[in-house]
């Protein structure tokens, strides 16, 4: 159940970014609105938007099915990390009760970059994704070098 929870977060935030990669793509008018309206204007390049597209299409696609997830996980952190920034009138306050411009419905990007924390958190869990190279999650050997540790509480001098 756990490899299929962690690949279902790790397809569900790769759909999200697949997503506005191709709203960039074939609508690079609307990702420009958008980039005005959220990101001040940068990067509002009409030619430029298809490039950004085709390049958040190829890392989505990649975050997908697990592969370079040492890169792409932090790529999609950023990307989403980003979102969330252009947003943040809407996480302090999402009814509006204090700032202008808010809106309830941006609040679960806050929800969005938590998983991708999670992602990179248990990168090394992860099963049923291309890198993992045959590994189980019972073969994970974490930090401790394939060593031994007990889990639980410490007991005398040393762990």
């Amino acid at each position: 159940m756990q490899a299929v929870s962690i690949l279902a977060l790790r397809i569900s935030i790769a759909l999200l970014v697949l997503l506005w990669g191709i709203d960039k793509i074939v609508d690079p008018a609307h990702a420009i609105q958008v980039s005005d309206a959220f990101y001040f204007g940068i990067l509002s390049a009409e030619l430029l938007m298809p490039v950004l597209g085709i390049a958040q299409v190829s890392v989505a696609v990649l975050a997908m099915v697990g592969l370079f997830r040492r890169f792409v996980d932090p790529v999609i952190l950023l990307i989403n990390l980003g979102s969330l920034l252009s947003i943040w009138r809407s996480i302090l306050d999402p009814w509006g009760w204090v700032l202008e411009g808010t809106n309830v419905l941006f609040f679960p990007s806050l929800i969005v970059v938590a998983g991708c924390l999670v992602l990179i958190t248990f990168r090394d869990h992860e099963t049923l994704v291309l890198d993992a190279r045959g590994r189980t999650g019972s073969e994970y050997s974490g930090p401790s070098g394939g060593k031994p540790v007990r889990d639980g509480p410490m007991v005398g001098p040393s762990r």
